[in-house]
C-alpha cells in the first residue's frame, strides 16, 4: 500500500521529469473568498494535469522487461495523456481506453502523443472489463487511473510540494481543497500532508450530482454515482471512490464539498482573469469551493489544487463570455 516512503521514492524518480508547480495568489481572489487563497496550478504540469506524476511514477516503477511489453490505461483524457507521454518518453507502446464523449482535444492529444486510442460508451460499457481483456490479450500492463499504489504515490508528490510551499508562505494550518474523481490525487496528497504538514487537511471537491466521495466519507462506506454523464466536469466524473483510495481518504480527509457546473465555469474565468492560467471545469471545482463555499472552509487561508487545464476552446470561451468581469 502507498505510504510516505513510496511517495518520496516517486519524487526521486520524477526529479528532472515533472515540473514543480508554484503556489499562486491574487488579492482579488482573496477578497472574494474572505481569506487568503493559494492555488497549486497543476494545469501547468506536463500534458496539462497532475496525471503525468502518477503515470511516470507507475511506468518508471515497472521492471524493464515488463515495461518493454507496453502499457494500457483507461481515462477520460488527463490520465490518458499522462500515460501516453510517460510511455513515449520511455520508448514503449501505450493503448488508452477513452469514453466516446471525452473532449475532442483530449482524444486528439492522446493520439498525438503516440498512443492507440480505443473508444467506449461510458453509460453502457465497463471500461475496467475492456481494459482487463486487452491487457491479457496483448500482454500489456494496466496502469489504473487512481486505484494503483504507484499512481497514488506519484500524485502524492503534489502534496510534498504543497507542504514545503505552504511552509514557505507561512501557512501551517489550512484546508487543502482537491478536485476529486476516484481519489488518487486526494489520497496521495492526504498521505503526504500527514507526514510533512499535519496542520494541513485534504478535502475532496466534486461536481454537484457526482459527489460520491463526499457521500462515502459521510456514510463511512463506498457510495456509487447514479449516472456517469451530465456534468461538464468530465475529468472527475467517476463511478465511485477507489477500493484503495477510499480508506486513505476516510482516515485522513475532512468532509467533501461540491459545486455547481456554473460555479466551476466562473472559477475558470476568474483564474484566467486574475492568475492568467487556463483551467478545465473538473480542474476548477476546488478553486470554486474556495471562492464560493467560504462558510464550509476552516482557517485564515485555503489552498486549492487546480488539477488540470485541458479544456476545449468552445467551453473555455463559454466560461469567459458568461462570467466576463
Amino acid at each position: 500500500m502507498t505510504d510516505i516512503k513510496m511517495i518520496e521514492a516517486a519524487a526521486d524518480r520524477l526529479a528532472g521529469h515533472a515540473r514543480r508547480t508554484p503556489l499562486l495568489s491574487s488579492p482579488f481572489l482573496d477578497e472574494i473568498a474572505g481569506r487568503r487563497v493559494l492555488i497549486k496550478p497543476e494545469c501547468l504540469q506536463h500534458t496539462g494535469s497532475f496525471k503525468f506524476r502518477g503515470a511516470w511514477s507507475a511506468v518508471s516503477a515497472l521492471a524493464p522487461e515488463v515495461r518493454a511489453r507496453g502499457v494500457i490505461a483507461f481515462s477520460s483524457g488527463n490520465h490518458a495523456q499522462g500515460v501516453a507521454y510517460a510511455a513515449r518518453l520511455h520508448g514503449i507502446s501505450a493503448v488508452i481506453i477513452m469514453p466516446s464523449d471525452a473532449p475532442k482535444m483530449k482524444i486528439d492529444n492522446t493520439r498525438a502523443l503516440g498512443a492507440e486510442v480505443v473508444l467506449y460508451d461510458r453509460e453502457h460499457e465497463d471500461r475496467d472489463a475492456i481494459g482487463a481483456t486487452l491487457a491479457q490479450d496483448r500482454g500489456l500492463t494496466l496502469i489504473k487511473p487512481f486505484d494503483e499504489p504507484q499512481v497514488i504515490a506519484g500524485q502524492g508528490t503534489t502534496g510534498l510540494e504543497i507542504a514545503a510551499q505552504a511552509a514557505e508562505a507561512g501557512v501551517s494550518r489550512a484546508d487543502v481543497l482537491v478536485c476529486c474523481g476516484g481519489g488518487g490525487l486526494t489520497s496521495g496528497i492526504a498521505l503526504a500532508l500527514e507526514a510533512r504538514a499535519p496542520g494541513l487537511r485534504a478535502r475532496p471537491v466534486e461536481p454537484e450530482g457526482f459527489d460520491d466521495a463526499a457521500r462515502s466519507l459521510a456514510s463511512g462506506r463506498i457510495e456509487r454515482n447514479a449516472t456517469q454523464s451530465g456534468s461538464i466536469c468530465d475529468a472527475i466524473v467517476t463511478p465511485q471512490p477507489g477500493e484503495i483510495t477510499f480508506p486513505i481518504m476516510h482516515r485522513l480527509c475532512g468532509p467533501g464539498l461540491s459545486v455547481r457546473d456554473d460555479e466551476a465555469l466562473r472559477a475558470m474565468a476568474l483564474a484566467f482573469a486574475r492568475l492568467k492560467i487556463v483551467i478545465e471545469p473538473g480542474g476548477a471545482v476546488a478553486l470554486a469551493a474556495a471562492l464560493f463555499r467560504p462558510d464550509a472552509v476552516e482557517g485564515d487561508a485555503v489552498i486549492a489544487v487546480a488539477s488540470g487545464g485541458n479544456v476545449d476552446a468552445g467551453l473555455f470561451r463559454q466560461a469567459l463570455e458568461t462570467h466576463a468581469g
